[in-house]
Parts: structure tokens; C-alpha cells; sequence
């Protein structure tokens, strides 16, 4: 067991939020119990993670999105109103923390992204440097094919590919979740294939004329992992329990 403002400096403390630019409030979103005792961890503060946590009695939550964002007009109503009802209604904390979740150098959605498909990071690249360079480790990869049947395998969804040019995969560029404006700075550093979330309609035309290979894998599955590392992390210092909970996502 901890209390509320121990697990807050244990998790600022990890994730340095105020060296980041971000869209959102990093830190405590809702104020729940003051003392922590169980903590849930998942992608985002939807109703069904809410729900699941209520079912498992957590007095926390931990999350990469959460509820409030740049451009929020203030209002509770509609599904704001469901998720906050719900989160007062059992004194939970939310705790939320969006960039500085990516960035983590060892715990963070790329890092953790990049270690189970095998990648080993030797640069960074992007806004804030949230996007990782590296090349494969212990296997290798004949084609951009290849590669996307690897990242399929790994993730267990689907990927959307544009080959790029035929060849070897030596170098890889990584930024999870909705990083497709990072992809002409990942060009830039000379990689051969490009993994993020999602893809928009320009990414496909600047892969086939620059030859580099973009994998769009899904926002939520190349996002699943940061919030399990870290929530484990910080349980374990803190002596809490902790769970992730994985609310499928197709996105």
C-alpha cells in the first residue's frame, strides 16, 4: 500500500512529464482514494477499462490516454459524463501520461514496442526525439514482406504495407500509435522500412517514390505495452498490485 501523492511523484519521477510539449495534462487526471493499494493499467480511460477496474476492486487506474486533451470545451456530458460517473461513483484515481509514456528510453511505447520485435535502438529521430532508429537483432529480414509478417505475428493484427523498393531490411525507423508525419524525417536517416500505428493517404505515394517500406500496424497494438512496463515498475517499487487490462481496440 502507498498513498495517492507517492505513487504521482513515483510516476513523475520515472516519466519527467515537464520535459515534454504535449496535448494533454500529464499526471493525476481524476482524484480517487488517497490511499493506492491496487493499480490497473491499460492504453486508454475508456468505459471498459473503467468497468474492468471497478470488477477487479482497483482504487487506480494508469493509462496513455486519458480524458482531457488540447481543444476540451469543458462540458460533462455524453461519454465524458459516463467515464467520470463511473470514476467518482468508486473513488478511483486516474493517472495519465501521454508523450512522456512514448519516450521512456527503457520502459516507454517504443522501447517496449521495439524489444519484442527485436529491434535494437542506436538513434532517435522525430518531434520531442520520440521515434527510434535501429536494426534488427538475431534475425534477419529478405524483404519488406517478410518484415511485415514478423511485426503480424508479434502484434497479432493485421498490418498495413507499402513495400517500398525491393531488398534487404537492414535499417528500421519506429514511432508508435499516430506518428505518420514522422515519416519523411525517418526517409531522411536512410532507413529501409518505416512501423507505426496508422497511415494517411500522402505516406503511401512517399514510400513507393522514396523506395522506404511503411508497416501501419494499428494505433492500439503498437501502443499495448508501455503502460504494462511501467505500471509493473512502479507497483513493484511501491509494493502495490497490479494488473493490465487490454480493452481490444481495432484501430
Amino acid at each position: 500500500m502507498t498513498d495517492r501523492h507517492q505513487l504521482q511523484s513515483a510516476l513523475d519521477a520515472l516519466l519527467q512529464p515537464g520535459q515534454f510539449k504535449d496535448y494533454c495534462p500529464n499526471g493525476l487526471q481524476v482524484e480517487g482514494a488517497p490511499e493506492v493499494r491496487k493499480m490497473v493499467s491499460g492504453v486508454t480511460a475508456s468505459l471498459a477499462l473503467i468497468e474492468a477496474a471497478v470488477a477487479v476492486q482497483a482504487d487506480t487506474i494508469f493509462v496513455h490516454h486519458g480524458l482531457f486533451w488540447r481543444g476540451y470545451d469543458g462540458r460533462i456530458t455524453g461519454w465524458l459524463r459516463q467515464r467520470l460517473a463511473l470514476l467518482f461513483a468508486h473513488n478511483i484515481n486516474l493517472f495519465a501520461y501521454h508523450l512522456p509514456l512514448d519516450a521512456h528510453v527503457a520502459l516507454g511505447n517504443n522501447a517496449q514496442l521495439g524489444l519484442r520485435l527485436g529491434l535494437a535502438v542506436d538513434g532517435r529521430f522525430g518531434d520531442q526525439q520520440l521515434g527510434c532508429l535501429g536494426v534488427p537483432v538475431d534475425r534477419s529480414f529478405d524483404s519488406a514482406q517478410a518484415l511485415a509478417m514478423h511485426v503480424e505475428n508479434t502484434l497479432g493484427r493485421s498490418v498495413v504495407l507499402v513495400p517500398g523498393k525491393p531488398g534487404p531490411i537492414r535499417r528500421v525507423a519506429w514511432c508508435s500509435g499516430g506518428a505518420q508525419s514522422y515519416f519523411e524525417e525517418a526517409i531522411a536517416a536512410g532507413v529501409n522500412a518505416f512501423i507505426t500505428g496508422e497511415i494517411s493517404e500522402p505516406q503511401a505515394h512517399l514510400a513507393r517514390e522514396c523506395g522506404v517500406a511503411y508497416l501501419a500496424c494499428g494505433h492500439h497494438a503498437t501502443e499495448r505495452y508501455g503502460a504494462s512496463a511501467v505500471g509493473g515498475y512502479v507497483a513493484q517499487q511501491l509494493g502495490l498490485e497490479h494488473v493490465f487490462i487490454d480493452i481490444d481496440n481495432p484501430a
